[in-house]
């Protein structure tokens, strides 16, 4: 879930305790927890221990809160209207209808095709099967049938026509340039120990190691350009690459 599109100030201080409210272009971490609010199903978590409540834990995933800019377009219509109206370190449960969601279902957007026609777009033959994501003519969905030498193809997003169930909590509100920069950054590209420099509103940024060997490096840089202007008013976005020399072993002298 990443778009940006808006600006704004931290929201002011509603009473002693650290409680904000939101305004657009605050930037937030949340922590949440998704279901299809028909079966209480969960669906997705950024919570550890709810995921293995739940059964859908998976080794590989981390599960850290999500950084957004409140306002900014960046998650479906209800999550952000809700958002504006949230305050920090409050639990929040709302059900969004598919109209502020993902969208009703579209007959429209499922499609047959010949099996000769859809295995010269598959590049693994061996990876086709129910559930498995195709592209066609740059069109990315789901083969939800094969029989009598045709497939059918949902291009429907996997969430079209549910109501979803939020509960969520805004753990932080982020303060400072420096400290938004690197939040944008890390949430982004799933890297740390950025190191970030602003002139005015000129932000130089020296890549980790780890990052440079990243091979999907230049579309994370380029999605986050947009994500800074925007989140902190960045203008100028400069990456630098500081390549260490390499350590030379015992044996290699």
């Amino acid at each position: 879930m990443t778009r940006f599109t808006h600006k704004g100030e931290l929201g002011r201080r509603a009473v002693d305790q650290v409680v904000y409210n939101m305004e657009e272009g605050t930037i937030v971490k949340i922590d949440y927890d998704l279901y299809n609010a028909e079966n209480d199903a969960l669906i997705e978590t950024t919570r550890e221990e709810t995921a293995k409540e739940n059964d859908i834990h998976k080794e590989e995933q981390k599960y850290t809160p999500m950084t957004i800019v409140v306002g900014a377009g960046q998650l479906i219509e209800g999550f952000e209207e809700s958002l504006l109206e949230a305050k920090a370190n409050k639990d929040i449960e709302l059900e969004i209808p598919p109209e502020k969601a993902y969208g009703e279902r579209k007959s429209e957007d499922v499609e047959t095709y010949g099996m000769e026609k859809m295995m010269r777009f598959v590049r693994d033959p061996e990876s086709l099967a129910i559930g498995a994501s195709v592209e066609i003519n740059g069109r990315t969905g789901i083969l939800k049938y094969v029989a009598a030498g045709r497939a059918r193809v949902d291009y429907n997003h996997p969430l079209a026509g549910q109501t979803l169930k939020y509960n969520y909590k805004i753990i932080e509100v982020i303060k400072g340039k420096k400290e938004k920069a690197n939040a944008i950054l890390e949430s982004q590209t799933g890297h740390k120990e950025f190191s970030v420099k602003f002139k005015g509103n000129d932000v130089t940024i020296e890549l980790p190691q780890e990052m440079m060997y990243d091979p999907n490096a230049s579309m994370l840089k380029f999605r986050v350009v947009g994500s800074l202007r925007d989140g902190v008013g960045a203008e100028k976005v400069t990456f630098t690459e500081v390549h260490e020399p390499r350590a030379i072993s015992e044996e290699e002298e």
